[in-house]
């Protein structure tokens, strides 16, 4: 859909890395035309994440991704 309409843009993906799996994924900021649920479709199947830690205990760590979709 998006390339039918020429949709090029940067979406904003949050998400928490939670234990080395990812939880809570949602748009920010998005551009529309499937690439929102996209990117969030990636996010959600990426490959482990290492959580952050403080001193020696993991925590969970909320981060803002932009990904760039653009036509070539």
């Amino acid at each position: 859909q998006a390339r039918r309409m020429g949709t090029q843009g940067k979406v904003f993906v949050q998400f928490v890395i939670d234990k080395e799996e990812v939880n809570e994924i949602k748009t920010i900021k998005g551009i529309g035309a499937g690439c929102d649920e996209e990117a969030e479709r990636v996010i959600g199947i990426a490959a482990k994440w290492k959580p952050g830690k403080q001193g020696a205990r993991r925590v969970s760590v909320r981060m803002i991704l932009p990904i760039l979709f653009s036509l070539n």
